[in-house]
Formats: structure tokens, C-alpha cells, sequence
């Protein structure tokens, strides 16, 4: 079996999403596999680490934090280096302008990088960049289409995870199977019910993808703390995608969390459990918010989505914006099909009822 040294970050909470392009996605591979390496605490030779410190610093305009081959100022810097990034503008403006026209420096400072961290580890580089779906779609295309060669030059493995939206772009999906020969692997939505079964009266989920659901999120909370008809609640609502699944979970908690507030300090909460009502109301919260930006077009094509498990026009922009911001999940079988998010289908039959 491979072992990994794994470097995973959200792309959306490291660099503004308008200063996101090739060269900033690049800058930050390379800042996040040394404090990856840090935290690690992988042993990398004191002259060598300060000599890349020294590179970042000079890049971000840094050096006010005096570089020494000490771990704790050099956690100290880079944690400075990637707040720096992340908030100043002009850095990051600076850093695109440097290297735009001088990617392969770039890259080779990357490489030398990762080959370091390979070699101080004994371990393979492995690179997730979570949050791509949450940049706009002119971005995306810009970084997916125009500059997508630079993001395959470095010598290590690298996962970008685009949102489902991309892969109805005619733009991006050629250019993304060419340059990754075709390894472009879909993370489909769990099929909560099969296609059509959520029209009828209390349709019934598939029992096999409720248990995934409940056993992933297990992993994050204990279940006892729900009440059983709470928990069927949350996965119903969820329309079988786990991010989801979370959302109204976190949501419900903050809700119990603001009942336990306002109870007596003496109170007995040891039997307090997440109810179906607490369920409702934090499904309502996410429903208005998910429902606040839509317009008339959108309703309309929702609607579409609703009767027919399809929108006219894949390719249409609302559509797309629709299925990136998730009020329309996509399913597949032998074929591709979509639904409305089940926390809006009470809106829609509203819309459709004369």
C-alpha cells in the first residue's frame, strides 16, 4: 500500500475568491505543503528549511519575522505568510504579476518543494484542494480553461474538486478530459429515493442509503443524541447529499444550543435529545435561506425540474447556477436526472397548486 503524505486545504479560506487564478492556486500548494510539513513534524534539514522560508518570506513581504532554523519561528512565519495571503490584497497581486508570465519558476520551486517533503517523509505527495465549487463560475473557467496546463505541471499527485455544474460546461469538459486523460471522477449524490418515488405521499427512502448516511455521520456526532424520528428527518431533508446532512445537523445544534441557554443552571439536560421539532425549525432556517435569492426564473425552472426530473436546457446559465448552489441536485443511473432540493419542494407545490 502507497503511503501518503496528505496536504488538504479549502481553497475558498485561503485566497479571495477574485484573486483566485493558476499562479495563487500554485503559490499556495507550495506554502501549505511546508506548514503540512510542520505540522508533521517532518525532519527536513535546518540550512534547507530556512532557505525556503527565506523565499516565502521575500515573496510576501514577510521577513519582518527574522528567519532561523528554529520549528517555532518557523511555524510562526508561515502561519504569518498564510494569514498574509489571505487578507492583503496587494500581495497577492504581486505574487500573480511575479510569476504570470514566469509559471515554470514557479513550478520549480513547487517541485523542489514537494521533493523535500518526499524525501523527509518517505512519503508520496498527495494534494486536495477542497472548495473549488464555491468559486464562481468565471473563475473556474478562467483557471479550467485558459491556464489549466500550468495546474498539471508540478511533479506530484493532485486532486481539484470542481463543482458539478463544470461538467456540463461544452467549454470545460474537453479540455478537462484531454489534459487529465479522462480521469475525471464524478462524486455522484447518494440516491435517497429511487426516480420518481419522491412524488408520492411519504415516499420511502432506500434503507441501503439511509445506513450510509447515518454511519458517515456518526463519524462527526453520537446519534444517540437524536431522536430516532428527528434523525430520519435530517437524511430525508438532505435529498441524500452529506454535506447536507451536516448543514441541518449543525443547524439543529446551534438551535438546541440556544434552549440550553435559557435553562435554569439547575436544570436536568441529561435526557435533552435533538427532536423532530428542533429538525423543523432548522430546516425552515436553511429553507429561507436557500430560497431568499431565487427569482422568478429561477422558480420557473424549478418547477421544470420538479414535474419533469429535467431542466429544458442543461447548458442554460440559471440552470447551472441553480445545480452549483444546490436548490437542484443531480442523480444518475444509466442516465443523468435531477431534483429539486427536498428542503424546497414544499415552495414549488405551493407554486404549482391553481
Amino acid at each position: 500500500m502507497i503511503a501518503f503524505f496528505v496536504v488538504r486545504f479549502s481553497i475558498a479560506n485561503t485566497i479571495e475568491n477574485a484573486d483566485v487564478n493558476h499562479v495563487t492556486i500554485l503559490f499556495t500548494i507550495a506554502l501549505k505543503i511546508m506548514q503540512e510539513a510542520e505540522i508533521q513534524n517532518v525532519k527536513i534539514l535546518p540550512k534547507t528549511k530556512e532557505v525556503l522560508l527565506n523565499w516565502f518570506a521575500k515573496k510576501t513581504k514577510s521577513e519582518e519575522v527574522k528567519v532561523t532554523g528554529e520549528a517555532s519561528i518557523g511555524a510562526k512565519l508561515l502561519e504569518l505568510i498564510g494569514l498574509k495571503l489571505k487578507v492583503d490584497a496587494v500581495i497577492r497581486q504581486e505574487i500573480k504579476q511575479e510569476f504570470e508570465r514566469k509559471v515554470s519558476e514557479l513550478v520549480a520551486k513547487l517541485n523542489e518543494i514537494a521533493a523535500i517533503a518526499n524525501g523527509a517523509s518517505g512519503k508520496n505527495i498527495l494534494v486536495i484542494i477542497d472548495d473549488i465549487d464555491k468559486l464562481e463560475i468565471p473563475v473556474i473557467r478562467d483557471v479550467f480553461i485558459n491556464n489549466i496546463k500550468a495546474l498539471f505541471l508540478p511533479n506530484l499527485q493532485i486532486i481539484y474538486t470542481l463543482p458539478i455544474s463544470a461538467l456540463h460546461d461544452k467549454d470545460i469538459v474537453p479540455i478537462l478530459e484531454t489534459e487529465t486523460s479522462d480521469r475525471i471522477v464524478p462524486m455522484r449524490v447518494l440516491k435517497l429515493y429511487k426516480k420518481g418515488e419522491s412524488r408520492h405521499p411519504d415516499p420511502t427512502p432506500v434503507a441501503k442509503v439511509v445506513a450510509t448516511l447515518e454511519k458517515l455521520l456518526a463519524k462527526r456526532i453520537d446519534l444517540e443524541l437524536f431522536e430516532p424520528d428527528a434523525l430520519q428527518k435530517v437524511i430525508a431533508y438532505s435529498g441524500g447529499v452529506l454535506r447536507e446532512v451536516i448543514r441541518i445537523v449543525q443547524q439543529s445544534c446551534r438551535i438546541c444550543l440556544r434552549q440550553l441557554r435559557s435553562l435554569p443552571e439547575d436544570a436536568d439536560v441529561s435526557n435533552l435529545k435533538i427532536s423532530l421539532t428542533v429538525v423543523e425549525e432548522a430546516a425552515n432556517n436553511l429553507r429561507l435561506q436557500m430560497s431568499r435569492p431565487l427569482g422568478k426564473v429561477d422558480y420557473e425552472i424549478l418547477k421544470t425540474v420538479y414535474q419533469n426530473y429535467a431542466p429544458d436546457d442543461p447548458r442554460d446559465s440559471e440552470f447551472l447556477g441553480l445545480l452549483k448552489g444546490l436548490p437542484i441536485l443531480e442523480y444518475r443511473n444509466a442516465r443523468e436526472w435531477h431534483d429539486v432540493h427536498p428542503l424546497l419542494w414544499q415552495l414549488i407545490q405551493e407554486r404549482l397548486t391553481p
